[in-house]
């Protein structure tokens, strides 16, 4: 014969789906103290772990009442009660709160505390409530029903704003008011519960926002002449952030530092290890850094943050020379920025000295190009998810051709700035025929003598 285990008291059964539950084994009107530790028997399921048939089969739960009154006559004041499902409501009986926090496991549905039990420890003697206080702290997830004195409506409303889910007078018990009442404070705790748990889970989406939020960067270019615009969609639902990250600085000598990058993978470590390769970047770059010192610098930084050795990470970092006129240009495993200009059609600036992605190859070594950018232009820095999307039924990838013909057009139509990133991203959607997979960074700098 299996020995019953207690159950923990984790999740009482007011949040665990076993509010309407019946048994199937019955039970008597009311239980005695020795109840107390009597559970479910545990059996191993199919996978061979260890589960309460209780809470596997909520049928088999008798609904239980835990009921904490002090009646010197020992007489009971509850008389017999069904379930909706015509069972009988299990009673256990508490004469103080040191029975009763024995007696509280995780099957107790509901909790009828007598009001005028007195409340160890408690000083407060004007505190009417003091018992029910202790109760609600003794037992957060359960539900409460205050039982008071014939015509004591007062105490019993006050009793409901403190905490209570409804209030009986002591005097006018039967067992249709009381089993309904159960139920019904039951209902509400578990609506209560999970009302609490929606705004909890609101309050700590909102607090990631706002974290998220202020992980985006802002760009550093007071006293330059150049125009910025950009445009960021993380392919996480519901997320601000993903693996791509991008970042500009403009440094005393007057040269503006782009840079934009991409971790693989776009899940939550990705985007921490995106913000901490911009961060360490933006750092770098106004120490003095550039070129393959500032990436072999950033290699370290992955290699050291990532929480596994096959992480890698792209990057693209482009310095614009004071007048504006031309760039240095590296690429590690980046696909290459998109240069336009007036009578100039769009094109890819040269990628053939493309260094490796950083967290590949230890010792590695991205060689600058040196560009010429022209008096008027606009350099267009993305990531990978703007030409990975699909074009048509065929699955076929729209790549850095077809980006680069999307852009040229555009460009033609005399958009500029957010309005050509918004066009671009849009279109990329649009031909994908649905939200893209994986996330999107555009950058934009324009240069207008």
């Amino acid at each position: 014969m299996p020995v019953p285990i207690p159950r923990q008291r984790a999740i009482p059964a007011v949040e665990s789906g076993q509010a309407q539950a019946a048994s199937a084994c019955g039970g008597s009107a009311e239980d005695s103290l020795t109840d107390a530790s009597a559970q479910a028997p545990r059996t191993p399921d199919t996978a061979g772990n260890t589960t309460d048939k209780a809470e596997h089969h909520p049928a088999h739960t008798n609904l239980t009442l835990l009921l904490i009154e002090d009646d010197p006559a020992g007489s009971p004041i509850v008389p017999d009660m069904l379930d909706q499902a015509g069972k009988p409501i299990r009673v256990r009986t508490a004469r103080n709160l040191t029975e009763a926090e024995r007696l509280l496991t995780d099957d107790v549905h509901c909790i009828l505390l007598d009001l005028a039990l007195s409340a160890p420890g408690r000083s407060d003697s004007d505190d009417e409530l003091a018992v029910l206080r202790h109760v609600l702290e003794l037992a957060p997830r359960h539900a409460v029903l205050a039982l008071t004195a014939s015509g004591d409506a007062e105490r019993g409303a006050e009793a409901v704003r403190v905490g209570a889910q409804d209030y009986l007078f002591r005097d006018e018990l039967d067992g249709r008011l009381l089993s309904r009442a159960i139920r019904y404070a039951v209902e509400r705790k578990r609506s209560e519960s999970a009302e609490r748990r929606l705004a909890e889970g609101k309050l700590r989406a909102q607090e990631n926002r706002r974290l998220e939020r202020g992980l985006l960067p802002t760009p550093l270019l007071e006293g330059s002449s150049l125009r910025f615009a950009a445009r960021y969609r993380p392919g996480r639902s519901r997320a601000l952030l993903g693996g791509d990250f991008y970042d500009v600085v403009r440094t005393p000598d007057g040269t503006v530092h782009a840079m934009i990058g991409d971790v693989c993978g776009h899940g939550p470590d990705e985007a921490a290890l995106g913000v901490e390769l911009r961060i360490a970047w933006r750092a770098l770059t106004l120490a003095g850094l550039c070129g393959d010192q500032l990436l072999g610098t950033l290699q370290q930084v992955l290699e050291h943050e990532r929480a596994d050795d096959e992480i890698f990470a792209t990057l693209c970092t482009v310095d614009i020379a004071p007048d504006g006129r031309r760039a240095g240009l590296c690429l590690a495993g980046h696909p290459s920025p998109l240069l336009a200009g007036p009578g100039r059609p769009a094109r890819l600036l040269p990628y053939d000295n493309n260094g490796p992605a950083l967290g590949l190859l230890p010792g590695a070594r991205w060689p600058r190009m040196q560009v010429e950018l022209g008096a008027e232009w606009s350099l267009m820095l993305y990531t990978d998810g703007l030409i990975e999307g699909r074009v048509g039924e065929g699955g076929e990838r729209l790549g850095q051709e077809g980006m680069t013909e999307m852009v040229r057009r555009q460009f033609a139509e005399g958009l500029r700035g957010e309005q050509l990133l918004r066009a671009a991203v849009n279109e990329v959607r649009d031909l994908n025929g649905g939200e893209l997979t994986d996330d999107v960074a555009v950058l934009l700098l324009d240069r207008v003598p």
